[in-house]
């Protein structure tokens, strides 16, 4: 099999015709899963600037004959999106700065300190993953009512302060980083606080960036949590408000996908703006451990 393999090899190396035909292959295999991965937005980017009779035509006209804006502006007077964007934008942006703090603190501690059952204690909590969110939604429940934090916005808060999954993913980015750094910064007198602000957090942007990557589009789209835990409206978040915006305006499609689509922007903008540092921690975090 290592023979075939390497025969393969040898011949795109010697036949750089072949090897440009399988490039461009590639090329063309990986621009259409690309297309067709983005028919479903375009449709809905399509929808939001039509009418409502427009939407279903057949053939698609994916180019409306006329641009109707207002639709954006009506989306707002249906139901208080505003109301549920600030609900959505305070949960999710306490909810990445806590996650991010609590989670590189813990990294650290399991990376680069040493202290009896380390290993067993990190075991045991990453192993929490593995349980699913239905097996102690009930007690988080009662938690939740008997600490007064039911129907609040800190309620979502302090539920998703943690990750265990933020831990795993810090700590696999922090041991790849030198112990000598932290022994050197030791011996010059640099306490444990000031390693993890002075040296780790600037060496970590990479992991850092994609922890708020998935802690920020995993809190803004979040809607079982706001469902159970958040019942006035005032303290609706955006995905329980498109819900009801829906139940509202089921027949007003054009809306619906108006709606739709300001949701996704927020998320949008976060990821292209931290994209370059998520593929570096992807590709980095978890060689060493």
């Amino acid at each position: 099999m290592t023979q075939v393999t390497l025969t393969q090899r040898q011949i795109r190396k010697d036949n750089p015709v072949l090897a440009l035909i399988g490039k461009v292959l590639l090329y063309v295999v990986l621009i259409g899963v690309s297309i067709f991965t983005l028919i479903p937005f375009v449709w809905m980017i399509s929808s939001s600037l039509k009418l409502d009779r427009e939407v279903f035509v057949y053939p698609i006209r994916w180019i409306p004959e006329t641009f109707h804006w207002e639709n954006f502006r009506l989306i707002w007077e249906k139901v208080p999106l505003v109301t549920y964007f600030k609900n959505t934008a305070f949960i999710a942006i306490v909810v990445t700065f806590l996650q991010t703090l609590t989670s590189s603190f813990a990294a650290y501690a399991f990376a680069k300190l040493n202290f009896k059952g380390r290993d067993i204690l990190f075991l045991a909590y990453i192993a929490t993953i593995a349980v699913p969110w239905q097996a102690y939604m009930l007690p988080q429940f009662i938690m939740m009512r008997s600490m007064g934090l039911y129907d609040t916005l800190w309620a979502m808060v302090v539920l998703q302060a943690f990750s265990a999954f933020g831990v795993f993913l810090m700590r696999q980015f922090y041991q790849n980083i030198p112990n000598e750094l932290c022994e050197a910064a030791r011996i010059d007198g640099l306490s444990e606080y000031g390693i993890w602000a002075r040296i780790m957090l600037p060496l970590s942007k990479a992991a850092i960036a994609t922890l708020v990557i998935f802690t920020f589009v995993g809190t803004w789209n979040d809607y079982m949590g706001p469902m159970i835990y958040l019942t006035r409206d005032i303290n609706k978040t955006v995905q329980v408000g498109l819900r009801r915006f829906i139940q509202e305006n089921s027949s007003d499609y054009h809306l619906i996908m108006a709606a739709s689509l300001c949701s996704l922007l927020p998320v949008s903008v976060v990821f292209l703006c931290l994209q370059k540092y998520f593929i570096e921690g992807i590709a980095t975090s978890g060689l060493k451990g």
